[in-house]
């Protein structure tokens, strides 16, 4: 059973007041997610409803509004991004550097003595799909081989299929 709802009296009353004084959205947002449940029994979904927010902004507005950081716009910085990144963007970049100048001397690359590299230089070994994703993350891609040989000469190509023998055929 869930336990039961603490009314706050004075944060009750310091939100009614703040709802009435301000002309700030967000602040507006962080009291109306106070307001709203204490004083209708609104359910979280329902005060997210309400207020056209997500489920899990409601207790983020009303933790804003009870530590009296309402006035204050909260950074976003700790939302999303690379939480377990093996390496930061410009370490990448430096491993990655010594294959792109290989790369662009027109060489080809494999890509196993790389992900080795990689690997050695963690100290673990590395997964082929977090490998790919690196090279996709700097703008890697695979570059496939042409559909014919450099050197293929169409005229002897045609004359072979003219002259060949034909061993499908029954006679």
């Amino acid at each position: 059973m869930a336990r039961p709802k603490r009314k706050d009296h004075k944060l009750i009353l310091r939100a009614r007041e703040t709802v009435r004084q301000t002309k700030d959205c967000s602040v507006m947002r962080q009291a109306l997610a106070v307001l709203l449940p204490a004083e209708t029994g609104c359910t979280l979904e329902q005060t997210a409803l309400l207020l056209g927010v997500g489920r899990a902004t409601v207790p983020r507005l009303q933790a804003r509004f009870l530590t009296g950081d309402a006035e204050k716009t909260q950074p976003r910085s700790r939302w999303g991004g690379r939480r377990r990144a093996l390496m930061s963007g410009p370490e990448e970049l430096d491993f990655l550097k010594p294959w792109e100048e290989q790369s662009r001397g027109g060489g080809v690359l494999v890509l196993s003595p790389i992900r080795a590299a990689l690997s050695q230089k963690l100290g673990r070994p590395v997964t082929p799909s977090v490998f790919y994703r690196l090279l996709e993350r700097h703008g890697w891609r695979k570059v496939a081989p042409d559909t014919r040989h450099p050197k293929s000469d169409p005229a002897v190509q045609e004359d072979w299929k003219k002259n060949s023998r034909k061993l499908w055929q029954t006679f």
